[in-house]
């Protein structure tokens, strides 16, 4: 393969790889792109899938696709939306945009681009105005526990909460939860039906004081696109173009809303690394973008595998860690080519235990800054957040300034200040303290104490909140261990002392400074030199990783790692946590036959290199037949429908309704005991149109009821058989279950 030159070295483009002006015509806009990239800016009609690998430049070829649509007159600006994650990355695309000459184009997280829409039909679609968001979601899932009595500590409500959001995100009601998670291989903070109870109270609490939360913006904008055809195209009257980017972390909840905004479109272009999926736990799937092409046969494939980002040292250990994966998404993996010139060997460090590996972090980032790399690019990443401490204090105590991104710093966490008073007062009344009683020295003093605050001497199962705040107390644990060792003859008085200065050595504040993240937190971000830290088996996979999926996903996070750095990359891990510690740790099996002197599976490279592929019609056999819409006509007087609601009633609002009253009054009731169990407003049950419908057709089978607007085949499916148990006179399974 040629190289292409480095994005940031082409002429006329400042060193972030943006025009210094605006380019003067649709053909400027290309000047520059490599062949797969100008094929992403120039496929504007039909369905695109880019799979574009890490440091690819895949947000460059998206900005360029939209200005070179707008340029070349193809696309309207106000018809197009692009769609990302975060606020951060939309904001970096208006950005990019507006220097391309691009102006207009909507960029904007799929929660911002509900709630504008959500805002704008609520008063048509519902009446009023739209529910205020909930500030405090955490305050009002706690009330909700209180009132089924069931305690949650802090770190449990946080736990809970998460779940709350998992199972909305995936569509899940209250009632379907314990079944979901089970299904899901969730590892629940509590028991599953409580979680369920809490998650329906909580509900019923924003429905009584009026409230909304951010995943209910999507679900209550699709609720409105499925029931009112005309806001549905509205919308799409408004939007013709779609871009997705980061789509291998859609959800279900998200995919459903982006088909709605489609309908029956094709003017889509998604772009995704199935390699880089590493936020499964939120409900995120890369199965939307694997299964592209399958939704969409005539859908054009680009690949994207020219790094403009890493050494060629560097992208051959991340090209490596992916010859070892299995699974779907591995089957998928892109093999990555640098662009860059080379640099320097990856360099893999054992240490005796964690203090020296944070301490020989330090020194390297050191000798980094002395040669002129700026601490600003410079990170450390680690797998989980607790494991931030020590760095912390080995760079204060280097003298380097640093900043903890994603998370608190180790002192201001509040299970951490919660201790720390805990022990303060421990010292003070050490003596008259019961808690104290049997506690024969300072570690064991430290540890009853801590246990009041959550702390056990075994860690607890799966990961979150819970496990967090865990990891935090026993890294104070392990400090008052460390400190008693070095001072044997010190007491509380003295740790306490010793928090104290380690705090305020941390607390500097920084303007700039390395870089301390999580794994998860340094997703989309690089540095010229990142220090992968704590690679050991245990941490890298994590513990609780038991099923080949969670340790693929694992496997992913490294990788995502590793392609952050540019040009130096070092990757360590210690031997036994404490200094004098039995050495039985070893390095991750991740690293296997990928580090000096290690031996691993043979394996062949399966990667996909950089390419094209057109869209093809599939085979008659199995090409989709195009729908043929015939016009909707009044079953009393036999005009056209054009109108929504009459459309839904399949009559004319003015023509005689031969409803069954008593029948309606049974689907109301019917509908306001759903809606309350699944915590949605009724109309996204089915909206009173779609019952009147029902109560004058009077449904005997699936199909008939199939033929009402409004009973969409996932309604069918869920709400079918009660629905024709009510129209044949009978009381639905569940009532009679209850019964």
């Amino acid at each position: 393969m040629t190289a292409a030159p480095h994005p940031t070295l082409f002429s006329g483009e400042h060193g972030d790889g943006q025009f210094a002006a605006p380019p003067r015509d649709a053909d400027a806009v290309l000047d520059g792109l490599d062949p797969e990239q100008r094929e992403v800016a120039t496929a504007l009609h039909g369905p695109v899938c880019v799979l574009a690998g890490a440091g690819t430049g895949k947000t460059r070829a998206l900005t360029h696709r939209i200005a070179y649509g707008v340029l070349a007159g193809i696309l309207q600006p106000g018809s197009v939306l692009a769609v990302t994650f975060t606020n951060r990355a939309a904001g970096e695309m208006r950005g990019r945009l507006r220097q391309l000459g691009a102006q207009g184009v909507q960029a904007r997280t799929f929660h911002s681009a509900a709630l504008r829409q959500l805002q704008y039909f609520w008063p048509k679609a519902v009446g009023g105005e739209l529910p205020r968001i909930a500030e405090r979601k955490v305050q009002l899932v706690a009330e909700a526990a209180a009132g089924c009595r069931v305690r949650l500590d802090r770190s449990e409500l946080r736990e809970v909460t998460g779940e709350i959001e998992w199972a909305k995100v995936t569509q899940t009601v209250p009632a379907d939860y314990a079944a979901a998670s089970a299904k899901a291989g969730r590892q629940s903070p509590r028991d599953s039906a409580e979680i369920a109870q809490v998650y329906s109270a909580y509900e019923s609490l924003k429905r009584d004081r009026s409230v909304i939360d951010f995943e209910d913006v999507l679900l209550l904008t699709v609720g409105i696109l499925q029931d009112r055809h005309d806001i549905a195209e509205a919308v799409r009257a408004q939007y013709q173009h779609f871009v997705v980017d980061e789509y291998q972390d859609v959800s279900p909840l998200q995919q459903r809303l982006l088909e709605l905004w489609l309908g029956e479109r094709d003017s889509l272009c998604v772009v995704g690394d199935a390699s880089q999926t590493i936020y499964s736990f939120t409900g995120a799937t890369p199965d939307h973008l694997l299964d592209f092409r399958v939704r969409h046969p005539g859908a054009t494939l680009v690949k994207l595998v020219r790094d403009y980002r890493s050494s060629p040292q560097v992208v051959h250990l991340a090209n490596g860690l992916l010859l070892q994966a299995r699974g779907r998404a591995a089957d998928h993996r892109l093999e990555l080519v640098s662009q860059r010139e080379a640099g320097p060997e990856p360099a893999y460090r054992e240490y005796p235990d964690e203090p020296a590996e944070a301490e020989g972090a330090a020194r390297r980032i050191r000798e980094l800054i002395a040669s002129g790399t700026p601490a600003g690019e410079i990170a450390i990443l680690f797998r989980t957040n607790s494991q931030s401490q020590i760095y912390e204090q080995a760079l204060a105590d280097a003298g380097i300034a640093y900043q903890l991104r994603g998370a608190e710093r180790f002192f201001e966490r509040t299970e951490v200040r919660e201790a720390g008073a805990a022990l303060r007062g421990a010292a003070r009344f050490g003596g008259n303290d019961a808690l104290l009683d049997d506690a024969v020295d300072l570690p064991s003093q430290v540890r009853a104490v801590l246990s009041t605050k959550g702390w056990q001497p075994a860690p607890p199962a799966g990961s979150g909140a819970v496990r967090e705040r865990w990891e935090s107390l026993a890294a104070l644990v392990r400090l008052a261990e460390d400190f008693a060792r070095a001072r044997p003859e010190a007491g509380l008085g003295e740790l306490v002392a010793e928090l104290d200065e380690r705090a305020s050595a941390q607390h500097a504040p920084t303007v700039d400074g390395v870089t301390l993240a999580s794994l998860h937190a340094a997703k989309g971000l690089e540095w010229d030199a990142v220090f992968l830290v704590g690679v050991a088996e245990g941490m890298m996979p994590i513990s609780y990783a038991k099923t080949e999926a969670q340790v693929e996903e694992e496997r992913r996070l490294l990788y995502v790692g590793v392609t952050r750095a540019r040009r130096h990359l070092g990757v360590s891990w210690s031997l036994s946590r404490s200094p004098g510690g039995r050495g039985g740790r070893r390095p991750s099996r991740f690293l296997d036959g990928l580090r000096p002197g290690s031996t691993g599976p043979a394996v062949q490279s399966a990667g996909g290199g950089a390419g094209i592929e057109r869209g093809t019609s599939p085979p008659s056999s199995v090409r989709p037949r195009p729908t043929v819409r015939t016009p909707a006509r009044c079953r009393v007087c036999g005009r056209s429908l054009t109108d929504a609601g009459e459309m839904k009633l399949m009559r004319c609002e003015d023509c005689p309704s031969d409803m069954d009253e008593g029948l309606y009054e049974r689907l109301r009731d019917w509908r306001a005991a759903q809606a309350q169990l699944s915590g949605q407003p009724d109309f996204c049950v089915f909206t009173d149109k779609t019952l009147i419908a029902i109560a004058e057709s009077v449904p005997e089978d699936e199909r008939e009821l199939s033929r009402i607007p409004g009973v969409l085949a996932r309604k069918l499916r869920r709400y079918g058989a009660d629905v024709l148990a009510i129209c044949a006179g009978q009381i639905p399974e569940a009532e009679s279950a209850d019964d």
